[in-house]
């Protein structure tokens, strides 16, 4: 048995059946930042940032700047130039210092790196020790090219908070092809992704949205943290505007014969006019997408 995942991944990995599976790739699982990892990291424009709040909830959060602004510095450690805007949900964490999930994420390659450890604030921003480092499949990944970015920088309008999704929020969500999902767990907090044709997210109500839960790696550490812990956080990227949406609430797996879905239900919400500065073109779906219904 490896030593590679907590309780809860363990249990999704035997239920389903891919307990071989999980332990042939838990040595990927690295405690350092190795040199190609810190070569992707640098190229990077954007990082999502997933953690807990002071008041429990759980939230995913974009941080941008140009290449280079989240490098590592060491084989353990990684500078964050800026850190999170004063109005982000995880602003007074990140200042506290807390267990954080990553992930960079290149639309570009379709390449995605997984960096999970603690946030502390530093003179650049954050500095994130590292504790576990991994790369992911491109499964679900859609392509994009980066036109570049705005040169007025973020957008300086006020986030709109609420505890349900709006009419114009409900269909960015179910046009959207991808999204990022916070979770946290006995590890600490983990960053992923999900990806698939536009409708892959349903949202049923303007608290309620259900997904399938596709094939990947069978590491399982989502769904793994839902096992242990319900609370969640959900990041909506609008590519072409920059705008945000990030909610906030607790998931649960459902199985259903050969299949899995996640239901998550929204207890907050923050969406920010042009967040990012980064624009992309539209997207080039990725193969291995299912069709959606």
């Amino acid at each position: 048995m490896t030593t590679a995942y907590h309780h809860g991944s363990l249990a999704v990995q035997a239920r389903l059946g891919v307990q071989q599976a999980a332990a042939h790739i838990a040595p990927s699982i690295n405690p350092g930042i190795r040199p190609v990892a810190a070569a992707f990291l640098e190229a990077q424009p954007m990082l999502v940032l997933g953690a807990a709040a002071p008041d429990g909830r759980v939230w995913a959060s974009l941080l941008t700047g140009e290449p280079g602004f989240a490098r590592a510095t060491g084989p353990h450690t990684v500078s964050v130039a800026g850190g999170l805007a004063p109005h982000d949900p995880l602003a007074e964490a990140s200042a506290a210092g807390t267990t954080v999930g990553t992930i960079a994420l290149d639309p570009r390659t379709r390449r995605r790196m997984r960096l999970n450890g603690t946030a502390r604030p530093s003179a650049r921003g954050l500095l994130i020790e590292a504790e576990q480092v991994f790369a992911n499949c491109p499964k679900y990944l859609q392509k994009r090219e980066l036109y570049g970015s705005d040169p007025a920088g973020p957008g300086t309008a006020a986030p709109r908070t609420g505890d349900a999704l709006t009419e114009a929020q409900l269909a960015a969500v179910r046009a959207a092809d991808t999204f990022f999902v916070a979770t946290t767990g006995p590890d600490g907090a983990d960053a992923s992704h999900r990806g698939g044709n536009p409708g892959f997210v349903h949202a049923e109500g303007p608290r309620e949205l259900l997904w399938r839960d596709y094939p990947g790696n069978a590491m399982f550490l989502t769904l793994g943290n839902l096992e242990t812990d319900g609370r969640a956080g959900l990041l909506f990227l609008d590519w072409e505007s920059g705008t945000t949406l990030q909610l906030s609430g607790r998931a649960k797996t459902v199985y259903h014969l050969e299949e899995r879905f996640v239901r998550f239900r929204v207890d907050s919400v923050v969406e920010t006019p042009a967040a990012s500065p980064l624009r992309w073109s539209a997207p080039a779906y990725s193969p291995a997408n299912p069709t959606t219904p």
